[in-house]
């Protein structure tokens, strides 16, 4: 089976060290599928801001923890080339871009 084509994103040393900090998040980061892995890992640094990305590492954290597996109200990895955008999504990049 071929792979999706798209950016695969390595996990960033910050988020790393935090999962690695608490054996329970570890194991429901694990118990992830790659795809939802690549798009927290997207999620987190996708941000302009350092206090962002810290916010979103720390977020990362607390919504494993309550039981969520994606990324809440987040368009997704921009960087999936498997599929074509959607309009919403196109509209919402085109926003941001301004």
């Amino acid at each position: 089976m071929k792979a999706a084509p798209g950016t695969v994103h390595t996990l960033p040393a910050d988020l790393r060290k935090t999962l690695l900090a608490s054996s329970a998040v570890l194991t429901k980061w694990e118990s992830l599928t790659p795809l939802a892995r690549n798009e927290w890992i997207c999620w987190t640094i996708s941000v302009k801001q350092a206090a962002t990305r810290k916010d979103h590492v720390r977020r990362v954290v607390s919504e494993l923890k309550g039981g969520m597996r994606r990324p809440c109200c987040w368009i997704g990895c921009i960087h999936r080339m498997d599929k074509s955008i959607s309009p919403s999504v196109r509209s919402i990049l085109k926003n941001r871009s301004r």
